[in-house]
């Protein structure tokens, strides 16, 4: 029974149910068993959530930094965003390791073209990036 109501739940958070009854109907059709259903819907719908302009993060609610205090996300915001689209973010590797040094290589070239003062060269900055 539980494992009903937790279907139920995501496929109502996926918004499954703001959608018209063919389109509901057409999705289920697609495919057979409740597992495969559930993975189709929760991807459509979030893949129109995020058209609509994606996952609402705010300086103000304290979801993210501003640039002057080294921009990137808090662990409310990681929270959300991961709650919202299923996503697993980490928190900055400051110290060190492979995934400071991916970020750094990524995000050198963003910061180089940006101006002084932007989220971009505070992240740098924030992660301890060589050079910055």
């Amino acid at each position: 029974m539980k494992k009903n109501t937790s279907i139920a739940k995501s496929l109502k958070k996926a918004g499954f149910y703001e959608a018209d009854k063919s389109e509901r109907l057409d999705i289920v059709n697609k495919v057979t068993t409740k597992p495969q259903r559930v993975k189709m819907v929760e991807q459509l719908f979030s893949e129109k959530k995020m058209k609509k302009g994606g996952v609402s993060l705010a300086i103000g609610r304290g979801e993210k930094l501003p640039a002057d205090k080294g921009a990137g996300l808090t662990a409310k915001g990681r929270a959300k965003y991961n709650r919202e689209t299923g996503s697993n973010l980490k928190a900055p590797q400051p110290q060190g390791g492979s995934r400071r040094d991916s970020f750094c290589a990524r995000m050198g070239a963003v910061a180089e073209k940006s101006e002084k003062g932007s989220r971009s060269r505070a992240s740098m900055q924030r992660w301890n990036c060589p050079g910055w």
